[in-house]
């Protein structure tokens, strides 16, 4: 997932700024107890979303995809004094877990966890967004575009993670494409084709799609 050199990425970890100690706390307790760690932001990726956030000031934040909560304090870190984060997921398991480590945030009360399936609790938020991140099931990723799109405001950031899937976006020339990469493939053509927006694809851990709603 990680395009650069182990020595160019710690470099780069070494001058950002670093995690928060909670932060630090819940990655590393994420590696040590719970299934597919890969699959959280991390240090590097989570500063980036941090300082999205931060620029654009949301005063709502839609996020697909939970996991464990790091994302999601991430984000919430620019938030206005009475925003809120809408975090979506499906994964009951994991929900105590995440919230063990928001209630430990003073931004934690800025986060409202959703329990269910993202197709259909969407179209039932009555709100506009600022920023949204999606990073959920990626045959989905061309579903939650599509649903959350009219919900942006001209001028806000939707963000896709895993756009590059592990480099498998590039391995197609000698075969076909497996099933989940065809769908990250389709939704980068799809963002890429919709004019829009504009959009910027970041090499960033395992590719960072940024879309700009004009």
């Amino acid at each position: 997932m990680d395009f650069l050199p182990p020595e160019l990425l710690a470099y780069a970890e070494a001058h950002t700024s670093a995690e928060s100690d909670l932060l630090r706390q819940l990655n590393r307790n994420t590696h040590a107890r719970v299934m597919r760690p890969r699959m959280l932001s991390g240090h590097l990726q989570g500063r980036i979303l941090s300082m999205i956030s931060r620029m654009l000031r949301p005063r709502r934040i839609l996020e697909i995809g939970t996991y464990t909560g790091y994302s999601a304090l991430c984000l919430a870190e620019g938030l206005t004094d009475d925003g809120r984060l809408i975090t979506l997921d499906n994964n009951e398991e994991l929900e105590t877990f995440a919230r063990s480590y928001w209630e430990q945030s003073p931004l934690g009360p800025k986060i409202d966890l959703r329990l269910g399936q993202a197709a259909e609790i969407i179209p039932t938020l009555d709100e506009t967004f600022d920023l949204v991140f999606i990073d959920a099931d990626k045959v989905s990723y061309g579903l939650y575009y599509d649903l959350v799109f009219d919900k942006v405001r001209p001028g806000g950031i939707i963000l896709a993670d895993n756009v590059l899937w592990s480099g498998k976006v590039v391995q197609t020339t000698d075969r076909k494409p497996d099933k989940d990469t065809q769908v990250v493939l389709d939704f980068n053509r799809k963002v890429h084709e919709d004019a829009r927006t504009e959009h910027v694809l970041l090499p960033v851990r395992d590719g960072l799609m940024m879309i700009y709603k004009c």
